[in-house]
């Protein structure tokens, strides 16, 4: 029988794929019924109970939106106390509620959801389509993040797989993906800024290319940033509008909300190629009178320009920070590479070819190159390969532990190159202390506590003695996955523990 192959997949935040790499070495994305390539990372509950994902979920959105969940790859592996969190929890229709590990947890339809869970859920919807187009069980997949993901979010979205019995081999981050779906066979030799600009995160990549040797010099991103925000805009100024022509806030009618998130997202998508485009709804709403009233209004591309013109700014905000981290010119950027469909927007385009004097490629599609490197990269892990790649990798966000006072003491410095290992010496604080307990933290703040907690990690069974006395060799280890392991060793006792860094409290 056919060994399965190891499948691609691109678990979008508004959008996910999946590809493989055919017998004869061609790649393919794997179609959905009726034609489409991509799954829409939607999952939701209807009135009757019944579970949807993808297309199913997206259509039955407007009449169900409290029950139906879109972006919810920003809230993988988020503590409940976080920014981001908080921000969500204000756009979205859904029930967004702590759980008891400082984690996150969804309500739909009285039940509740861990983010894993949503997650592996659309894992296995497109692990079903592409069983069912291969007519062979898949088990096996390379699955990308953005590249900015921390330790916490990457090991989320394994675990998101074992729930669905998929083995997720390997993660790697999404603009290295699209810069193998870019390099791969053409034997270059070039330095590659990859701006990857999806529905919900923004990375910026400086990439050097050489032949099959991928090197990652510097990352940096905003895993806050993308389409859904230059629609929340659009939203937010449709709802101002229509509240100071009528004085009725619609923000509070989630159906109401629903149609303008729908049109809202059709009509910056038209405005990619039209001047302008009319912004109608009928019967949104009705006066204290009961007459219905309607939205009648007129988008510009001026006028989305004007309103999206802050976020477009703080892509090129990182891009400026990624190019001095790699230590790299504007004039030393061969290929400026465009990928994710917020790229689409005119204006990007054009900002991008100021900023570099030279317009970006056209050189992937942006859509697919993601898919379509996780599947080359899953192809060079096959035992019968042929195809030998290297992918140098950096880890996004400085990893560190809190120091006594609160400082953050990195151990792992923005971009330090991955695999990667580290051992530092710690020792006790206070007279018969027999355990020795770190808070390992992952972000680019000198207040320790303001960075993302990744975990607690507690060193038992030192010999009692004096303070300073005991000596334990703490070693830190990315992998290239960027995700730590911890070890330590008493050299007194012989004593030795490893551990993943699992967040046990807040």
């Amino acid at each position: 029988m056919q060994k399965p192959p190891i499948i691609g997949i691109d678990l979008g935040t508004t959008n996910s794929c999946a590809a493989i790499v055919t017998e004869d070495g061609s790649v393919k994305l794997i179609p959905y019924k009726g034609g489409d390539y991509t799954v829409p990372s939607v999952f939701a509950i209807d009135e009757k109970g019944n579970e949807l994902i993808g297309h199913e979920a997206k259509r039955q959105w407007q009449l169900n939106p409290k029950n139906t969940v879109y972006g919810s790859k920003r809230l993988v592996g988020r503590s409940w106390s976080s920014e981001i969190v908080e921000t969500m929890r204000r756009t979205v229709g859904y029930e967004v509620r702590p759980g008891d590990r400082n984690d996150v947890v969804i309500d739909v339809a009285r039940r509740e959801f861990h983010l894993q869970e949503i997650a592996a859920r659309i894992l296995n919807k497109i692990r079903d389509v592409a069983s069912n187009y291969l007519r062979l069980p898949i088990t096996r997949a390379v699955v990308t993040v953005p590249a900015y993901f921390n330790d916490r979010q990457r090991q989320a979205v394994k675990d998101a797989g074992k729930l669905v019995g998929i083995e997720v081999v390997r993660i790697i981050n999404e603009p290295t993906a699209a810069a193998l779906a870019y390099g791969i066979g053409k034997k270059l030799h070039e330095t590659t800024l990859v701006y990857d600009l999806g529905g919900g995160t923004f990375d910026v990549s400086i990439i050097e290319i050489r032949d099959r040797v991928f090197e990652v010099k510097a990352t940096g991103g905003d895993i806050f940033l993308g389409g859904l925000d230059f629609d929340n805009t659009m939203i937010h100024h449709v709802l101002t509008e229509f509240a100071a022509k009528t004085g009725i806030d619609l923000s509070q009618d989630p159906v109401a909300m629903q149609r303008i998130k729908d049109l809202a997202e059709r009509t910056k998508c038209d405005l990619s190629t039209r001047e302008q485009a009319p912004f109608n709804i009928p019967f949104i709403t009705m006066t204290a009178q009961g007459q219905p009233l309607n939205i009648e209004m007129t988008f510009t591309r001026k006028k989305l320009e004007e309103l999206t013109q802050h976020l477009v700014d703080r892509t090129l905000q990182m891009v400026a920070r990624v190019l001095v981290d790699a230590g790299v010119s504007t004039k030393q950027i061969d290929e400026v590479m465009l990928v994710g469909g917020q790229t689409r927007m005119p204006i990007i385009q054009e900002r991008l070819t100021k900023f570099f004097g030279k317009a970006p490629s056209k050189g992937v599609h942006p859509d697919e190159a993601v898919a379509i490197g996780a599947a080359l990269y899953a192809h060079s892990l096959e035992d019968d390969t042929n195809l030998r790649l290297q992918l140098l990798d950096v880890i996004p966000m400085a990893i560190g532990l809190e120091r006594a006072g609160g400082d953050f003491h990195i151990v792992f410095p923005r971009n330090a190159a991955i695999p990667n290992a580290k051992q530092i010496q710690a020792t006790t604080s206070f007279d018969g202390q027999t355990e020795l307990a770190m808070r390992i933290y992952q972000g680019d703040n000198e207040e320790a506590k303001k960075n993302e907690l990744l975990g607690d990690f507690v060193f038992s069974g030192i010999n009692a003695g004096r303070a300073g006395d005991a000596q334990v060799e703490v070693t830190f280890d990315v992998n290239v996955e960027g995700i730590l392991t911890m070890s330590a060793l008493d050299p007194a006792t012989g004593r030795k523990m490893k551990t993943t860094v699992r967040v046990t409290q807040s």
